[in-house]
């Protein structure tokens, strides 16, 4: 709409002038910035999550790993060093300390070896925990209900009786022995890369695999 002397009312001037910030103007090569998402590393690192982890890893208690440190003391360590140890994630150089070697009586009168991390690398995998499954649960069987985000105790026992009634009538258990100990690893990550693309987040995986392995290698002696 014009006035009678073709210049433009005031109310569409304004509102001509008054463009987004973002949006071009006709005839303008310019196109809005988008914003890149958040790497899955920095989800890992978001403040809220590493509260969640924290409050987990004290929650779950456990003996300490090879340095000695305790749960109750990781709070201390974490505001006198996180700084330098965050930065240690996101540049790539953090290195997980080896576990700590210890043999668990059982019943039967043998030992099950097992490997403690320190409370600073299980604080660390928590973070991971809380982020990566959101990617890797894509990775499990449909009928996987033990580790998957969204499933259940009730899920586990609704499937069993959805299978009774399809008329299936034997139940198999077993357990593998070993298993964490012999799993190869390269396929392990070669699966897990196809679902989380995040090359920081991996290598971190990688390095915590490596010091699991050098444990399983290393916990018997010569």
């Amino acid at each position: 709409m014009t006035k009678s002397n073709g210049n433009a009312s005031d109310p569409q001037r304004k509102l001509a002038a008054a463009l987004p910030p973002d949006e071009p103007e006709a005839g303008s090569s310019k196109q809005p910035e988008s914003i890149p998402p958040r790497t899955l590393l920095a989800q890992v690192l978001d403040r809220e999550n590493l509260r969640r982890a924290l409050k987990q890893v004290r929650r779950n208690k456990g003996a300490p790993g090879i340095d000695g440190m305790s749960v109750d003391e990781l709070p201390e360590y974490l505001k006198q060093h996180w700084p330098g140890i965050r930065a240690q994630l996101e540049s790539g150089h953090y290195r997980p300390s080896p576990v700590k070697r210890v043999d668990i009586p059982k019943g039967d009168g043998k030992s099950r070896p097992l490997g403690i991390p320190t409370v600073l690398d299980r604080f660390i995998q928590q973070a991971l925990a809380q982020v990566v499954p959101r990617t890797g649960n894509r990775i499990s069987t449909p009928t996987a209900t033990a580790s998957a985000l969204d499933a259940s105790a009730h899920h586990a026992v609704r499937h069993v009786q959805a299978t009774i009634r399809e008329g299936y009538g034997w139940v198999v258990d077993l357990d593998l022995q070993s298993f964490f100990d012999r799993v190869n690893h390269d396929r392990l990550m070669a699966r897990l890369k196809s679902h989380c693309p995040d090359a920081d987040v991996l290598r971190l995986i990688n390095r915590f695999l490596k010091a699991v392995w050098w444990w399983t290698v290393n916990r018997k002696p010569p």
